[in-house]
Formats: structure tokens, C-alpha cells, sequence
């Protein structure tokens, strides 16, 4: 698409839809978003129009129409989704990863595959803004393969029950942006997009979030989208706003296709994690997130960590559905623990080959 082409070059966006403030700036339609989005991946906008306009965004804040109308360009122009036989639960956590406390999603994850519940992990390498510890460093610190196609991916899903999907191999378009989005050094609506790619086709999407008001954006946006296709969604308050459930009073939001989001307030206290964020923290995130992960999964440690393990791994079988409540799901996650299953599961995601 060139600026011949179409009816709104981000240029002009900037000057009559987005760019006059955070007062005073207008809404996109889904229309004028599509064609933005499509600019974008296209390469075609100057880089200091695509900062402005991103920057733009950021400050009026980008409505449920808008993220769809992004969210359905990203997966029509970008995504290439390679779907397993299993149906899993899809794990979006910000790509921009972590830089203070353990990264415990792929343990939990194991540990969820381990009892009966597939999962998948999405994520690139040192995403802006954060440039943080993300799945793929805790998976190559394990010895994992990563660099996998998305075909790969899928077989992985199927063999293991637990897939890793990479991002420049599935969505090379919005990898493509990585260089221009370090440049701006803030968060753009990409980091949100970039979470719902859903690569493996899932029927579940499980998330995080600060601030509930986020979490019922996600699902307006994907009411929105033509294109997204899960039916259930689970966020819950994550640390560094990962997918790992945040110790103390904690929000969950769960909704289902056709019913209004619902939210409730988890006491994680009151299901073994009786823990301070502080007790979570570790050195060197990946390498300690992987080591703490072959630990917890070999029952060699019964601390905090094995106790978030648990609970971040009832979360994903309460998200699928295969458990009625978290006490259940407790129940289930520690058993796969404690009678070798997890250990198992991990050592045949270690020794799979593309």
C-alpha cells in the first residue's frame, strides 16, 4: 500500500484523527485502524510518522475497536498459525518479559501438561520496552529448542502437551517492528496485539494484568475482532505483568463467549502461597527460573516457589476447564509433582526434536 493508496496514510491520521493530544484527539475508525495497521506492516510509513503516531496512541489510549481492527491485520498480514490435534490453553503473557522475580509459566505450564491439560507458550527474544526475560530464555537456559516453525510447534504441542511458539517464525511482521519499537523506548499497542496472536489456534486464552479495566479491554477487543476465535478468557493480577499470578489479594476476571466478564478475588494465602513478591525474586531471572523450575518439578523443594508452581499451574487446568475450582486444581498440580509426572513431562519437552 503505498500513500496513492487508500484514504488515510498515518500522516494524515496524525493531523486530523490521533494527533492533537490527549484531550482532544479522536478515535480511529475500525476502517482507518485496519489500514494504519496495514501501513505499519507494510513497512511503509517514515520513521519519525510511525513514532508520532504510535506515541500518539499511547497517549489517548486505544479503544476495544481499534486494538480488534490491529488484532485482525496482525493475523490476516502476519500470524501463521500451525494448530495441534489437542485443543490448549494459550498462554499470552507480555513479551516484554521479566527482570526482577522467576519466571514460573513454564513450570506451571509442565506441570498443567503433565496432569492432562495442554498448554502453549508464545514469546520473541529482549522485546521492547522491558527488553526483560521472556518464555524463550528460560526454555533455552533448559535446553529446549526453540527456534521452531510453527509446524514444529505444533508437533511439540501434541508430543509433550507443552509448545513453545517463537515469535520472528510466526509473526514475522510484527517482529519485523522490533528495531523501531526499541527506538521509542515506551510501550505501543503492538505489546498488546502481540499477546493475542494465539498461534496455535486455542480455544482458551489465560493473560495478565495491573488494573481489571485491562482486563475487560481484552475482551472487548476480542469481541471486536473478526478474526480472534477464543470462546473463554482468564487474566489474572501477574507480577511485572507476566503471567504469574501476584502473592496477596489477587483479582482473576473469567469470561465466557456469550456471557458478561466476571471477576473475583482469589486470598493466594489461602491456597499454600502464603508468600510476599519479594520471596519470588531471584538473581539472574533465566537461569534461576530454570533452575528453580527442574527443582520444583523433581519435588525437590516444598518453599514459595513450588507453592506459586502449584497455584500458576491449578490456574491453567482451571482455565481449560478441567478442574471445577483452584482447590481442585491444587490438588491435581501437586499430585503431578509429587509422583514424577512433571519431571517426566519436562524431560520429554528437553529431549524433543524437530
Amino acid at each position: 500500500m503505498s500513500d496513492t493508496d487508500g484514504e488515510w496514510p498515518l500522516k494524515r491520521l496524525m493531523s486530523e484523527v490521533v494527533g492533537s493530544g490527549p484531550k482532544s484527539a479522536e478515535d480511529m475508525t475500525p476502517a482507518q485502524a485496519t489500514e494504519a495497521f496495514e501501513r505499519i506492516l507494510a513497512g511503509e510509513p517514515d520513521p519519525t510518522t510511525l513514532g508520532a503516531f504510535w506515541l500518539a496512541n499511547r497517549w489517548k489510549k486505544n479503544n476495544p475497536d481499534e486494538l480488534g481492527a490491529f488484532l485482525d491485520v496482525m493475523d490476516r498480514d502476519s500470524v501463521t498459525r500451525a494448530a495441534p490435534d489437542c485443543d490448549p490453553v494459550d498462554c499470552g503473557a507480555n513479551y516484554d518479559g521479566k527482570s526482577r522475580s522467576a519466571l514460573l509459566g513454564v513450570a506451571a505450564g509442565v506441570v498443567a501438561a503433565s496432569a492432562g491439560t495442554p498448554v502453549v507458550v508464545h514469546s520473541g527474544d529482549r522485546v521492547p520496552s522491558a527488553n526483560g526475560v521472556a518464555y524463550k530464555h528460560v526454555l533455552d537456559e533448559l535446553g529446549v529448542e526453540t527456534d521452531l516453525t510453527p509446524a514444529a510447534s505444533a508437533r511439540m504441542t501434541d508430543a509433550v502437551g507443552f509448545g513453545f511458539y517463537y515469535q520472528p517464525n510466526f509473526n514475522a511482521g510484527v517482529h519485523d517492528l522490533l528495531d523501531r519499537r526499541d527506538e521509542m523506548g515506551v510501550r505501543t499497542f503492538v505489546n498488546t496485539v502481540e499477546t493475542l496472536a494465539n498461534p496455535a489456534d486455542a480455544d482458551v486464552h489465560l493473560g495478565s494484568f495491573y488494573h481489571l479495566a485491562f482486563a475487560k479491554k481484552v475482551v472487548d477487543t476480542v469481541r471486536a475482532s473478526e478474526e480472534a476465535d477464543v470462546s473463554r478468557v482468564l487474566m489474572f493480577q501477574g507480577m511485572e505483568g507476566y503471567d504469574d499470578v501476584r502473592p496477596g489479594s489477587t483479582t482473576v476476571a473469567e469470561w465466557e463467549e456469550g456471557a458478561e466478564l466476571d471477576d473475583f478475588t482469589i486470598e493466594t494465602a489461602e491456597y499454600g502461597m502464603d508468600i510476599e513478591n519479594e520471596d519470588l525474586q531471584v538473581e539472574d531471572v533465566a537461569g534461576d527460573s530454570a533452575r528453580l523450575t527442574e527443582e520444583v518439578l523433581a519435588g525437590e523443594r516444598d518453599d514459595a516457589f513450588a507453592d506459586a508452581v502449584a497455584l500458576n499451574a491449578a490456574l491453567r487446568l482451571y482455565a481449560a476447564e478441567d478442574v471445577a475450582d483452584l482447590e481442585e486444581g491444587l490438588a491435581v498440580a501437586r499430585d503431578a509433582i509429587e509422583t514424577g509426572a512433571a519431571a517426566e513431562t519436562l524431560a520429554d519437552l528437553q529431549a524433543f526434536e524437530a
